[in-house]
């Protein structure tokens, strides 16, 4: 059995309430994440598996757990909301493992005090998207938190409809939100929001424990900055939308934390909005830069009993220099240039108002590039361009640049088909293994899981997976309701 640890509940119980499971009848699996199982040293499948399948349904907790749900709070699109928590979510504790320390928690537990008349569960298509939505991120090198597996059992809930209840264990370096540090701020609780950055220094941010007295927090707030800069950057430049960019959304560690309504752009839109109910587009694709920012804003001022205006100030001004460095950076990766020059800003912003105009796939145009050679008249691309002059023009201009980069087309091919993705998680693609597993079938979860973890490869058996959507699969609606 796993040796797991308790740092948080160290904290005192202002923190959390203790509070233990509701199990699903009959469980049985739905998924394991060999790998992820592996790198933690969890035996699911052979001797304990029996065991874990009956801890990870709720039903008996493993010897060395002591469930608990977080309390927080958070801006819920723009307005406060005083009291969250954890809802339906128990961290189980933290286990080591040679390079770090993990979080294991466990959701769709059922009821806890911060459920506010909900049913604490959660459904199996939410926590299929969920667990696909992790391990696609992860292939792809952007910060996410992951799931360990998947169980479900005889149990129904109603949601628009009855829908089959599931429970999903969740692995994140960190559980603490930014709306973790709002709740102990709104409510007064200064002292404790010291203690939690404290806590967060210690466990993940190390450096700053070096620095001055006077300079710690400020230290702290920056490398938070930092890190979500950089996870934002990797979103815009792999196409992704969260959906629901809410402070109590936020990890305090820069990963991509609480999966809802996402999804990743078929056709290139920068207002794309992937979640239904958000009518005013305030989480849309292309605004999630700035609600960074603005979410960034709001941990800022709860940290403002450690540090004055003006460390809220400097620190701030360090996101969008960083955000834009990033992004600079993962686009010439994309479009295989090794330094920066003065028209590569230019020309990724034509590149994307093209692509714009003619509804071009965003992931399969950039794949498509790097078949791209210095010498050619034309490129089988331009035919998926209205506008099939305007890019001729673009391709001549990208040429020119490409000449500039000192290495042969073949080995620039070869990098960039390193970071532009083959496969994504569309949503359809996601739609299909739900559907088949609320019928009892989990072998296209399966397959589709196995597919999004070799991204970039060529992966000839599964061809079907890389091609475009069909029509009905962009019009998928996605709500936050799960």
């Amino acid at each position: 059995m796993p040796n797991i640890e308790h740092h948080f509940s160290n904290l005192g119980d202002k923190f959390y309430s203790p509070t233990h499971a509701t199990a699903i009848a009959n469980p049985h699996w739905v998924i394991r994440n060999a790998n992820l199982a592996k790198e933690l040293k969890l035996d699911l499948f052979d001797e304990h598996a029996e065991t874990f399948l009956s801890a990870f349904s709720g039903a008996q907790p493993l010897s060395t757990s002591k469930p608990l749900a977080m309390v927080y709070s958070g801006h819920q699109f723009g307005q406060y909301v005083s009291q969250l928590g954890d809802g339906r979510g128990l961290l189980l504790g933290e286990i080591e493992t040679e390079n770090d320390r993990f979080d294991l928690h466990l959701k769709g537990a059922g009821p806890t005090p911060y459920s506010r008349m909900g049913d604490g569960r959660a459904v199996l298509r939410s926590s299929i998207r969920e667990y696909l939505a992790g391990e696609a991120l992860h292939a792809l090198g952007i910060a996410s938190t992951r799931s360990l597996c998947l169980t479900s059992g005889e149990l129904s809930v109603w949601r628009e409809q009855q829908e089959p209840a599931a429970m999903l264990v969740r692995v994140a370096k960190s559980h603490v939100r930014f709306g973790s540090f709002e709740y102990f701020h709104y409510t007064k609780q200064y002292e404790q929001v010291k203690q939690l950055a404290d806590f967060c220094i210690d466990h993940y941010y190390p450096d700053s424990a070096n620095q001055t007295s006077a300079e710690r927090y400020a230290h702290f707030f920056e490398q938070v900055i930092k890190k979500t800069a950089l996870m934002i950057a990797q979103w815009q430049a792999y196409g992704f939308a969260h959906g629901v960019m809410n402070t109590d959304n936020m990890s305090i560690v820069g990963e991509t934390f609480d999966f809802g309504p996402y999804g990743f752009l078929d056709d290139y839109d920068p207002s794309f909005i992937c979640n239904h109910s958000d009518h005013s587009g305030r989480y849309a694709f292309e605004a999630q830069p700035s609600i960074g920012l603005w979410n960034l804003h709001a941990l800022g001022q709860s940290l403002s009993s450690l540090l004055n205006e003006e460390q809220i100030k400097v620190a701030l001004n360090h996101y969008q220099p960083h955000l834009i460095a990033s992004y600079s950076a993962h686009m010439r990766a994309k479009l295989g240039w090794l330094q920066a020059h003065d028209e590569d800003q230019t020309l990724v912003s034509d590149l994307l108002q093209l692509m714009h105009g003619t509804k071009a796939d965003f992931c399969r145009t950039f794949r498509q590039l790097s078949s791209v050679a210095t010498d050619d008249r034309q490129h089988p691309l331009r035919d998926s361009f209205v506008d099939r002059d305007g890019f001729d023009q673009w391709l001549a201009r990208y040429q020119q640049r490409l000449k500039k980069e000192l290495r042969s087309d073949a080995e620039r091919q070869s990098a960039m088909n390193a970071v532009n993705p083959k496969y994504i998680l569309r949503n359809y693609l996601a739609q299909q293994a739900i559907s088949q597993a609320e019928q009892g079938d989990y072998t296209e979860l399966e397959r589709l899981a196995t597919v999004l973890s070799q991204p970039f490869a060529e992966q000839t058996q599964y061809e079907d997976y890389a091609k475009p959507p069909p029509d009905w699969g962009k019009r998928i609606s996605v709500s936050c309701s799960s």
